[in-house]
């Protein structure tokens, strides 16, 4: 009996098909949720540089 005979468990299954997923499309989801992440970390623009660059027809 070769490996390819023997029946897989449910879980080595489910990471057989991630990986193949995986391969394929990339993974689409982080590694880590944004709760889990440091606050410290933020990314992108401040709210004030976001007010400053608002477009015309966004005014109040």
């Amino acid at each position: 009996m070769n490996d390819n005979d023997r029946p897989q468990s449910n879980g080595d299954e489910v990471q057989r098909r991630r990986r193949s997923l995986d391969e394929v499309f990339g993974e689409v989801l982080p590694a880590t949720t944004r709760d889990e992440r440091d606050d410290g970390a933020r990314g992108g623009f401040s709210d004030d540089w976001y007010r400053q660059n608002r477009p015309p027809h966004h005014e109040q």
